[in-house]
């Protein structure tokens, strides 16, 4: 698994290429001063300063704490890399070698010491690490001292590398870019030395001698000196024309040009590049390592073929990479935009394309052949063996492009297209280079960048908005710091509340020409599509969540799955949407949009039943999932689904599972979406299906949200058997994180059922009603409560009741110290819920059973007991349950002399706990550092 840590640019970490979330920027900031310091242990006093400086929050330490639990969790994946407690501080145990900064220094100081060739190859890897200003964003007075250091020795490699170059004989090439910077630092000698170098060697010598006036007037003006001896040696042998300052400029061995052929020109045809260019790490080292390891060395061509959406960079990828390895194309670089998707006219025809390229390698008129396999054929003999580049940009599909491939070793050929070009990649060996959005990091870079620091800074808030509802796409944070540009002195809050309507977004993410309006990117590729693909396009526009599965798309289009899948293979070829993983699609939120926006123009009258069918898809599957997740709770009526529906069936509790796990974030949504729509009674019981779910794995904010919206929908209906239900749940979710209105919703349930004369719901609610007194310390009020569930469960015959009211009741003599009683009423819900077969209530029964034998001292069997209950609950993905038995286990293990397990039970419990947001997460903190402190124990020691 590869790790990666950047600091130099964003604070950033990578698993396998993906970013991985790391919090926000002051935990970024905690990362970050560990890993300047990988291997070592930082003192908290010390982290604590680098991280807020002299703004030190009132518990800063307690802050810095609960950083570094997050901080853990957000690097599981990393694998070994981990944080670690010791005296006095904390250590980052990571390979300093996966950090860019140590990275960079490691190869700046190994160039120092290698020949000029290696050299040359090492400081360009390194200062090829940097991404812009370091620990970007994070000021406190550490950091910035720390990145004006790394920017100082990053000035001194660049100046180094410049010798390098210089000695090869590429002061041609650096003359732009040794101008640019020489204007940025005009104090700087040995810069300025440079430029005059090249200058000289360029045949320009009266330049470089008004270069060295103007740096000795202003070292003058400015500083009171005059130039150091090096440069004054310089100047010296500049206006003597010193012979030794010439050095051959490095070209290729010529070979003899073809009959008809002129003096083989090396032709320079890339586009100017672009002025701003971020992000794209991956994707430029695919690039790299596709030209430094053909498939078959000596043999073939390299190809790259860059794929993705309209708008998301691809020419500019390909153009900045180019531009940053012309060294390793001496022959020069042949460049044409194929128009593949060019709304004004056809593609430009592989011909065309090869006449051009036959004028600019020197073919005279005349040499031309008729034939167009003869101007091919030419054309291939041209380039055979030259170090080439050539850039086909914008092509329509795989084959205009392999019309234009060169046919010997030597060349390197980049294809830039919105179609994926799986032709490239099986019949030549493509490597296919897809982009997605550009990172959150990226994103911000990029945008900083158009508007600058001080603007962005100055705006938090509106920079976030505008980032979020550009979505990472290039060309959309391109128009925006555009549209920016144009007015400096209006706030970008102006910007970002027009972005903010839905409806006219699109329109304000157009700069006024069709090379710089999202609406037509989209719609070029659009127009391409079949019928078909056009048709899902616009439904799936409909659609909310951040993915959606292939079984929710054929009930959204009420089409045969077959037609389906044809039509997604399509829109995935055209970048119009993602697979992440098999069988699930996404779209970009800027492209949902689109497709909204044409569902709307090209679909009228048909959204609401499309919705609909997908409302009914989840609810109808999510129905079914619960039902196996918690077979013994009470079920709800559903009216069959709409005509061309067709639900999923989970084959057992597992794969309910796992689709309610799959689904999550969709089902969030759909519950909006349905509200919004005002299905009401579908999102009533779309929430009611997901309740169990929530609970399992701790989800709470998520139910509250949920059962607020059934609530209004109940409301509305007017039924009043769904509106206690609301508050139930309500009610549960609110107990059970600690909130205060949980006793209000009770309240309101129980008056509801009471009037309704539902005395199974009446016996729900007096049971949650205990558990709520359990949780304020009124152990004899939630007795009482506990007792009346029971009595009436009883009076209704409903076992499965009976059994969770019979652990509540046993449960709350523990609480009261009554533990032989408890006992009997805990064996009692064991047994009954063995009886009918409900092994999740069993497993909380077995639970309250350990933990009454735990208080009388019976540690043998309340461990029994304990490894019962978590071999049940497992089976179920119960986390919450699986946290507080672990937690109990933990207990009892201690109790019984044997503290290595307890740590091993606590340490997994707080795991668990710190994923879910369970509340024992400090406590189980606090028994662990308490066990450390403890040191060893004998077992059976006191």
């Amino acid at each position: 698994m590869a790790v990666e840590f950047g600091l130099l640019g964003t604070i950033e970490a990578r698993v396998d290429g993906r970013l991985v979330d790391v919090g926000h920027i002051r935990q970024r900031s905690v990362l970050a001063a560990l890993l300047t310091d990988a291997t070592r242990t930082v003192p908290v006093d010390e982290l604590v300063d680098r991280v807020w400086g002299d703004r030190v929050p009132q518990r800063g330490k307690e802050t810095l704490y609960g950083y570094m639990s997050r901080l853990r969790r957000a690097l599981r994946p990393a694998g070994e890399v981990r944080i670690v407690r010791r005296p006095g501080g904390y250590v980052l145990e990571v390979d300093p070698a996966t950090v860019d900064m140590h990275r960079f220094r490691g190869l700046v100081a190994q160039a120092r010491t290698a020949g000029d060739e290696q050299a040359a190859a090492m400081m360009r890897q390194a200062l090829g690490l940097w991404r812009g200003e370091p620990f970007a964003t994070v000021d406190t007075p550490w950091f910035h001292d720390l990145r004006q250091a790394l920017e100082r020795e990053r000035f001194s490699a660049e100046l180094e590398g410049t010798d390098l170059r210089l000695r090869s004989g590429l002061h041609g090439e650096l003359l732009p870019e040794l101008t640019t910077r020489h204007a940025e630092h005009p104090l700087d000698e040995r810069l300025g030395g440079q430029l005059m170098l090249a200058l000289s060697r360029s045949g320009r010598p009266a330049e470089a001698l008004t270069c060295y006036q103007g740096i000795r007037r202003r070292l003058a003006e400015e500083l009171g000196i005059d130039p150091g001896a090096p440069l004054r040696q310089l100047h010296q042998r500049i206006l003597s024309g010193d012979p030794a300052l010439a050095l051959p400029d490095p070209t290729p061995n010529a070979d003899l040009a073809p009959r008809g052929v002129r003096s083989m020109p090396t032709p320079r045809q890339l586009p100017a590049r672009f002025g701003l260019f971020t992000g794209r790490e991956q994707q430029l080292a695919e690039l790299d390592k596709a030209l430094d390891s053909p498939d078959e060395p000596g043999g073939t061509v390299v190809i790259s073929a860059i794929g993705g959406s309209g708008g998301i960079g691809k020419t500019r990828l390909a153009l900045h990479w180019a531009y940053e390895r012309l060294d390793r194309f001496p022959d020069g670089q042949l460049y044409v935009d194929l128009r593949g998707f060019d709304t004004s006219g056809e593609p430009v025809a592989p011909a065309v394309v090869v006449r051009g390229f036959l004028d600019a390698l020197g073919v005279e008129s005349g040499a031309v052949p008729l034939d167009l396999q003869a101007q091919s054929g030419l054309y291939r003999s041209l380039v055979q063996e030259r170090r080439m580049l050539i850039v086909l940009d914008n092509a329509a599909d795989a084959e205009q492009a392999a019309a234009l491939l060169p046919g010997g070793a030597g060349c390197v050929v980049l294809v830039t297209s919105r179609r994926r070009l799986v032709g490239l990649a099986s019949a030549h060996g493509a490597r296919l280079v897809t982009l997605d959005v550009l990172s959150h990091p990226e994103a911000r870079e990029l945008l900083v960048r158009h508007l600058g620091q001080d603007r962005t800074a100055a705006e938090p808030d509106a920079v976030a908005a505008l980032l979020e509802h550009c979505g990472g796409l290039p060309l959309a944070i391109s128009i925006v710091g555009a549209r920016a540009a144009v007015h400096p002195d209006f706030p970008l809050a102006v910007l970002a509340e027009e972005l903010k309507d839905e409806s006219a977004r699109l329109d304000a993410l157009d700069a006024g020409d069709l090379t710089a309006d999202v609406r037509a990117a989209f719609t070029v590729s659009y127009r391409a599509l079949t019928a078909g693909a056009a048709e899902v396009f616009r439904h799936l526009g409909l659609a909310s969540g951040p993915e959606i599965g292939q079984a929710a798309i054929v009930s959204l289009v009420a089409r045969p799955v077959s037609a389906v899948r044809a039509a997604l293979r399509e829109l995935e070829n055209a970048h119009l949407v993602q697979q992440p993983v098999p069988g699930r699609y996404r779209l970009h939120d800027l492209v949902r949009l689109y497709a909204a926006e044409r569902a709307r123009e090209e679909s009228a009258g048909s959204g609401d039943e499309a919705l609909l069918r997908l409302v009914d898809f989840y609810l109808h599957t999510a129905c079914a999932a619960a039902a196996l997740l918690d077979p013994h709770r009470d079920r709800i009526r559903l009216v069959t689904a709409m005509p061309g529906v067709t639900p999923q069936e989970p084959a057992d509790h597992g794969a309910a599972l796992d689709w309610f796990t799959t689904e999550y974030g969709v089902l969030r949504s759909t519950i909006d979406m349905a509200a919004a729509a005002r299905f009401d009674r579908q999102s009533w019981q779309l929430a009611w299906a997901m309740e169990t779910f929530f609970d399992y794995r701790g989800h709470w904010h998520d139910w509250v949200t949920s059962q607020r919206i059934a609530l209004k929908a109940a409301e509305r209906i007017g039924n009043r058997s769904w509106q206690a239900a609301a508050h139930r749940s309500l009610a549960s979710v609110h107990t059970q994180m600690g909130l205060p209105d949980g006793h209000h919703h009770f309240r309101q349930a129980l008056d509801l059922y009471r009037e309704l004369g539902d005395l199974v719901s009446q016996a729900h609610t007096h049971r949650g009603f205990g558990w709520l007194c359990d949780q304020q310390g009124r152990r004899r009020d939630a007795l009482d409560h506990a007792q009346q569930a029971l009595a009436l469960y009883q009076r209704t015959g409903h076992l499965a009741g009976q059994a969770k009211a019979l652990n509540n009741v046993g449960w709350l003599h523990i609480t009261l110290s009554e533990h032989r009683a408890a006992l009997e009423y805990c064996a009692q819900a064991v047994d009954l819920n063995q009886k009918i077969g409900d092994r999740h209530g069993e497993a909380g029964a077995w639970d309250s059973l350990g933990y009454a034998h735990h208080h009388l001292a019976e540690y043998t069997a309340a461990l029994d007991c304990y490894r019962r209950a978590l071999e049940l609950d497992r089976g179920f993905g119960d986390r919450y349950g699986e946290t507080e038995i672990l937690n109990h286990l933990g207990d009892t293990h201690l109790a019984a002399g044997d503290p290595e397990q307890a740590g091993l039970a606590w340490r997994q419990a707080l795991n668990t706990a710190e994923e879910i947001g369970h509340p024992a997460a400090e406590e189980l903190w606090s028994k662990l550092g308490g066990l450390s402190q403890a040191g060893p124990a004998r077992r059976g020691s006191d």
